[in-house]
């Protein structure tokens, strides 16, 4: 199939690693952003493949698993009133709250609703005038235009019934955060193709420049994963820290304009706490003034929220890139994709399920 089956190719690959290895003299540590990525990492087995000492610290770029315990709770109360139709992604309905999920309020006669676009929502609003309608608007720069477009398209339909419920973070002041930690590792990063392609590569040379770290914009299939690797490799090897795009099919400097610009004019930047990291400031988006209307937060007054975060559940240390997931003493015993304790273990692009899926109970010590 064009453009899938040639970023799988096994000789391209092999190459590929031919080339890491012969680059790497000495340690690395680097950072895959994206859940996506890691996912793939992990799938491939790449991890399996580098050289000794090249480590892949599996980053925070899963946005169900940082959507704070806070926003979920919230999500929650609000679900389980009588006269909400709560409306999310699918990834969202068994991410546990301090004491439930969606799912557990869905099965006690909560209208919830899986959808696959936030225009779904609407269409459900428009068809229900007599419900409130409320989408569970999360992820990062990526998903974050179609939530706009919804809620700017809610205001000129006059559809005053619908709202949204918006965690939206960023990834740039992610990476700051992460390089300023006093516990940080990280020598270099693979930035996240998909927001990438909404955002453009101009947040970046900053950071590179400031935390002296290279930074290669990188795809998910395993070529992708393998070029990016090489590159950032390359540069480490000889000292230099540039953006580099590595990604340019769905990449450019500029990013998608008018998706930009949607943004622009319907959210503005606030701080906004990342589950299992804390609070990160500018890190987030909310909806600006001119949409407060359409701000589920502000019109249903959920108070009286107090969380409580499971005490077996290492999924910020996971999140920070301090432990693998198979390193938490709960994976795999207490802790599965059927019984998940955080939302690592759930999420389609969490670390915990990435490793849960493919292959690496083996390296859970024996009981």
């Amino acid at each position: 199939m064009k453009y899938l089956d040639e970023f799988r190719d096994p000789d391209l690959a092999a190459r590929l690693l031919d080339d890491i290895h012969a680059a790497t003299t000495r340690p690395w540590a680097m950072m895959e952003v994206c859940g996506g990525q890691t996912h793939s990492i992990i799938r491939n087995g790449i991890d399996q493949l580098l050289p000794d000492g090249v480590e892949m610290i599996h980053g925070p770029g899963c946005p169900v698993c940082v959507t704070p315990l806070e926003t979920i709770d919230r999500a929650l109360a609000i679900a389980a009133r009588p006269d909400v139709i709560f409306c999310s992604f699918g990834d969202m309905l068994r991410v546990p709250g301090s004491s439930q999920d969606l799912f557990s309020i869905k099965s006690t006669g909560g209208d919830i609703r899986v959808v696959y676009s936030p225009l779904d929502a609407l269409t459900i609003a428009r068809d229900n005038p007599d419900r409130q309608v409320v989408f569970f608007g999360i992820g990062f720069e990526t998903t974050a235009p179609a939530n706009a477009m919804t809620v700017y398209q809610a205001r000129a339909q006059g559809i005053t019934n619908f709202s949204l419920l918006v965690s939206h973070v960023l990834v740039p002041p992610a990476i700051a955060a992460i390089m300023e930690s006093p516990d940080c590792r990280v020598q270099a990063f693979l930035a996240a193709g998909h927001v990438c392609s909404v955002m453009g590569t101009g947040e970046y040379p900053a950071l590179a420049q400031k935390y002296r770290v290279p930074i290669v914009v990188t795809g998910f299939e395993a070529l992708d994963i393998l070029e990016g690797i090489r590159r950032t490799i390359r540069q480490l090897e000889a000292g230099t820290h540039e953006v580099e795009n590595a990604y340019p099919r769905a990449v450019t400097e500029g990013g998608n304009t008018a998706a930009k610009a949607m943004l622009e004019e319907v959210f503005e930047v606030t701080d906004r706490v990342w589950r299992g990291i804390g609070m990160i400031p500018g890190s987030g988006w909310r909806l600006s003034e001119a949409f407060a209307d359409y701000d589920a937060e502000q019109r249903f007054s959920v108070d009286d929220i107090h969380t409580e975060e499971s005490s077996l559940c290492h999924s910020g240390e996971v999140l920070q890139g301090l432990i693998k997931p198979h390193e938490c003493p709960a994976f795999g015993r207490e802790c599965t994709p059927r019984t998940p304790l955080g939302a690592t273990m759930v999420s389609t692009e969490g670390a915990c399920a990435a490793y849960h899926a493919f292959r690496r109970l083996d390296l859970v010590a024996a009981p």
